[in-house]
């Protein structure tokens, strides 16, 4: 039971069908087999061993695919970097996971350099694959247990610097599982629109579509019309995809429809999908955006079941995951009071890389503790509250940043949300609830407006006492708004008309 002889079973049933599939090019399950084992024996006679770090700072492609499956079929610990990153960001992840060797695409191959340069001196740099898959078929391929490590992804999270989040070989299989029970019709082409160095790319789109011997079609980067172009093209049956992805999904489907009917499963992670979204979504797609929840070190966790969707919830927990909320003495919380989110899981992930510590608290007696707070209601669904470190305590109650935005992302003129908690000029009271709002382009409203939008929906105390009008929110590499960023931004308050801004 490994990632490596995953591939060879499903090459031995579907030698001639398309695994991978981008743009114009593909490549069947043979070809996929022969090279990624070929790069393999390569990797051995360049003297790496099984458990050496492989850095992958590659776009998403047939490559890439390769490379990871050269990995796992010799044994070595695939570290996949995340192509937006820059120089100094590279060199912490090759400097922390000890690479052995870094293949490095063309065009990323000058930031790759960089972030060598006086730093990882003795780290071997590889920007071309031609001329590695000779075929030598003497050097035996090592046996991998089910329990060696695999992957290092890093995660920025609420910490100063990344932590190499490593999975196994058999957490990965068992997360693809946990996919593959999630949406057991939709597994026939699976669209990848999210980078290869996140869990979702890994476990909700490549390994479940290996594993099932289904064609796996990757777009190099997420572009709202070439994944639509894909969807139309290789009639894609399911797909992943992140909050602002639905949103760009959805105007350009608007503008230039596709024919996207194959579509039978649109899971949304990463974050809330505002309900405005998915109300937009059904009547263009055909079919409802599925919410989920996971993480890195969990891989797939909670999500709607498909016969029973519950809007703007998380879902429910997958058969054979165990998920508590629960308050800060560890303790399982009633239903409908907030909580962290637990969870127990066979694709739990194994630890931080050479971070003990870490991993310590992360994981105890088996349970991952996610810093996300929930509430569960009485049917069993979650319903997410904002993240542990972002919650707004005002006179001693807790406040979800996440409801507020709800709230407001509502109204017509707003385009995106963000909302923290500020220190109050009064100390007893604790924090003040601070909106950053961008709006759309050519409408107008003011702070007043939002506040008494708001108000039909949320209790007094929630409501904004401070809302701020700015061109763009800051968001991560993935997207999703960096909350703990919005503190930093110059913000204008009042009336401002969105043309006007960007």
């Amino acid at each position: 039971m490994n990632l490596g002889n995953s591939l060879s079973t499903s090459a031995a049933r579907n030698p001639r069908k398309s695994a991978i599939a981008i743009e114009n090019e593909s490549i069947p399950y043979e070809e996929l087999e022969h090279s990624s084992a070929s790069l393999a024996r390569w990797l051995l006679r360049q003297g790496c061993k099984p458990g050496d770090r492989v850095a992958i700072h590659w776009p998403n492609s047939i490559e890439m695919v390769k490379l990871l499956f050269a990995c796992f079929k010799a044994g070595m610990i695939a570290v996949p970097v995340n192509v937006r990153l820059k120089a100094l960001e590279v060199t912490y992840i090759l400097t922390h996971s000890k690479a052995a060797i870094c293949f490095a695409h063309p065009d990323l191959v000058k930031v790759t350099r960089d972030a060598c340069r006086g730093r990882v001196s003795d780290l071997r740099l590889q920007s071309s694959l031609e001329s590695l898959d000779d075929g030598h078929e003497k050097i035996a391929l090592p046996n991998v247990n089910e329990h060696d490590p695999a992957l290092i992804l890093y995660t920025s999270g609420t910490t100063a610097r990344p932590k190499g989040v490593t999975h196994t070989h058999r957490t990965l299989l068992e997360g693809a599982s946990l996919v593959r029970s999630a949406m057991p019709d939709s597994l026939q082409t699976v669209l990848v629109m999210t980078q290869m160095a996140y869990i979702s790319a890994i476990c909700a789109g490549l390994l479940p579509a290996i594993v099932t011997g289904a064609t796996c079609v990757v777009v190099p980067a997420f572009d709202a019309p070439l994944v639509l172009d894909s969807i139309e093209r290789f009639q894609c049956s399911c797909t992943f995809g992140l909050p602002s992805m639905v949103q760009l999904l959805l105007e350009e489907q608007a503008r230039k429809p596709r024919e996207v009917r194959s579509l039978r499963t649109f899971i949304a992670g990463g974050d809330c999908v505002p309900m405005s979204l998915q109300e937009r979504f059904r009547p263009l797609f055909g079919i409802p955006v599925r919410e989920a929840y996971g993480m890195t070190e969990t891989g797939p966790s909670v999500v709607n079941p498909a016969h029973a969707i519950r809007s703007g919830s998380l879902g429910t927990p997958l058969d054979g995951v165990e998920v508590r909320v629960v308050d800060s003495d560890g303790k399982d919380t009633p239903d409908g009071k907030i909580g962290e989110i637990a969870v127990r899981s066979a694709a739990n992930f194994a630890g931080y890389w050479d971070d003990p510590a870490a991993t310590r608290e992360a994981l105890r007696d088996g349970w991952l503790y996610s810093g996300d707070w929930a509430r569960r209601d009485t049917d069993g669904y979650l319903w997410f509250e904002g993240r542990k470190k972002e919650i707004i305590i005002r006179d001693g109650i807790n406040i979800s940043p996440q409801e507020v935005e709800e709230a407001i992302y509502n109204h017509p003129a707003v385009l995106e949300v963000g909302v923290i908690g500020m220190p109050d000029p009064l100390p007893v009271h604790g924090e003040r609830v601070v909106a950053f709002v961008s709006l759309r382009r050519g409408l107008v409203t003011d702070d007043q407006e939002l506040r008494d939008h708001a108000r039909q929906r949320l209790a007094d105390f929630k409501i904004p006492e401070q809302i701020f009008f700015v061109n763009d929110l800051p968001k991560g590499i993935t997207g999703k708004i960096q909350r703990r960023a919005l503190k930093e931004i110059p913000p204008v308050a009042g009336f401002r008309e969105a043309s006007s801004l960007r």
